[in-house]
């Protein structure tokens, strides 16, 4: 299955208490659709305690269509569930590592460094210049503010 497909058959359901498991989702989304899968992510940061930890207070529901994934979210949005009124919305894709650099330069990705810069010596700039007009045959002499200027 293709990962947009897949988002738009899934929903976000948030909201939920610590009494509420996967079986407790499943029975009170099913009534909307075929439900492919129920994830109830664990709040456990280490992976020895993921037997001992609780949820995160949400849970994602995959559908086998579309319709069925809308029919849950005009159900089920802003509605009670064991006490506690739930959102639930259409699952949005996770970010990539990319998008999570949110309004970082492009150039602090140690990525995008290596795939476009040069070395300084190969980059053209000031002293690839000069280099390049020394081959031509004139000679390059400081300027009195530090710059270098070429003489024919």
């Amino acid at each position: 299955m293709e990962e947009g497909t897949k988002a738009k058959k899934t929903v976000f359901v948030g909201g939920i208490g610590d009494d509420v498991d996967e079986s407790v989702i499943y029975e009170n989304f099913a009534t909307f659709g075929d439900v492919i899968e129920v994830q109830l992510p664990s709040a456990a940061t280490n992976l020895h305690q993921q037997s001992e930890a609780k949820h995160r207070g949400f849970a994602f529901v995959t559908y086998s269509s579309t319709s069925d994934a809308q029919d849950a979210i005009d159900n089920m949005d802003l509605n009670e569930l064991r006490g506690r009124v739930i959102k639930v919305n259409l699952a949005r894709p996770m970010k990539t590592p990319m998008q999570l650099g949110g309004n970082r330069a492009v150039w602090e990705s140690e990525e995008w460094l290596k795939q476009h810069v040069k070395p300084l010596n190969q980059s053209g700039g000031v002293q690839g210049r000069n280099a390049a007009k020394q081959n031509a045959g004139g000679e390059v002499v400081p300027s009195e503010d530090g710059d270098e200027i070429m003489e024919e």
